[in-house]
């Protein structure tokens, strides 16, 4: 059995909290800021779960998370 290898690209954008979940960037703050609202460009820096669809997916993408 081959050894199981980390999906870099992942291992950067995800991350795994002390409780199991799996938290990700926000998309949207990048530029083009102006016309969005303070409260709106608040809540985007704040880390997302990951949906629970995608959950199992991200998983086998770091296998040595868990």
């Amino acid at each position: 059995m081959p050894k199981l290898k980390t999906h870099k690209g992942a291992k950067k954008r995800f991350k795994v909290t002390a409780t199991g979940k799996i938290l990700h960037r926000k998309s949207g703050k990048s530029h083009i800021l102006t016309k969005k609202a303070s409260k709106r460009k608040r809540g985007l820096g704040q880390d997302g779960q990951v949906s629970r669809a995608d959950r199992s997916t991200v998983k086998t993408m770091l296998p040595h998370e868990f």
